[in-house]
């Protein structure tokens, strides 16, 4: 599937978030948007899955602007993890993962042979399945995250979007959750679009990333293009040292100074 934006902008009442946005989504890859807060990294998402509308330009998705495509249409081609899902309260995993099947859903909305065998196969493939009568309150953060992932993959999507899926988590289930992302990216080809803050993260579990600054792109790339002191000094205001991850020799972060004011000036002008 080809996704893309064309001069897309993004706001709030008067004031713009995102301004004349055109990028293009590598298919079958993961997609990793890095900024500072505030830059325009939620927004934009939020406005590529029809969350939130734009000002002006367009999203299109397969020579279709998604503002044309109807609901459960787009609801069957891409599948969205906001930074925090609605309350699950009440919910066992298996009845969670079960409303990622309504775009599919025709009449009485009933589930068939085929919704509870996808029900299953996305919570076996995220490594939930023994949580399925399980209340999902009452699950760790994240085997949570996980049955949401799950949800999202029972609409059989070949995109996916993820609002910062790591936020909240410890060290452990925050490498879980990106490790389920990269699996399911090369196994089964998905389409990954995540917003990370982690530098280290998105370098290390991302083929492509989006640099944002105040809703403009600064660099589009690879982790070796993007992860460098001079991107990050534009996006981040940072001095960054750059070095080699010993698992998998990208680059990453080892450490970093603020810019000084004076010269803060000067990357910003």
């Amino acid at each position: 599937m080809r996704l893309y934006t064309q001069d897309l902008s993004i706001g709030y009442g008067e004031k713009t978030i995102v301004k004349d946005l055109s990028i293009e989504i590598p298919d079958r890859k993961i997609t990793t948007i890095i900024g500072a807060n505030g830059c325009g990294k939620s927004t934009l998402l939020k406005a590529m899955t029809r969350i939130i509308s734009h000002q002006s330009g367009n999203a299109i998705l397969d020579g279709k602007p998604i503002s044309e495509e109807g609901t459960k249409e787009l609801a069957k081609k891409m599948a969205i993890l906001p930074q925090t899902p609605e309350s699950a309260a009440g919910l066992t995993a298996g009845e969670l993962v079960s409303y990622g099947r309504f775009p599919h859903q025709k009449g009485l909305g009933r589930l068939t042979k085929h919704d509870i065998e996808i029900v299953n196969w996305a919570l076996e493939v995220t490594d939930t399945i023994e949580f399925k009568h399980r209340a999902v309150d009452s699950l760790s953060g994240g085997q949570r995250q996980r049955v949401w992932i799950a949800m999202a993959l029972a609409q059989e999507t070949d995109i996916i979007f993820l609002d910062e899926p790591t936020t909240y988590l410890d060290m452990a289930h925050q490498l879980e959750v990106l490790e389920l992302l990269q699996r399911l990216n090369e196994g089964q080809g998905r389409t990954i679009i995540m917003v990370l803050h982690d530098l280290n993260q998105a370098a290390r579990f991302a083929d492509y990333l989006i640099a944002l600054k105040d809703g403009e792109i600064v660099k589009t790339g690879t982790c070796e293009e993007i992860i460098q002191p001079d991107v990050l000094r534009k996006v981040f205001n940072i001095d960054a040292t750059i070095g080699r991850d010993p698992i998998t020799n990208k680059p990453m972060c080892l450490t970093y100074n603020l810019v000084k004011a004076a010269e803060k000036i000067a990357v910003n002008q």
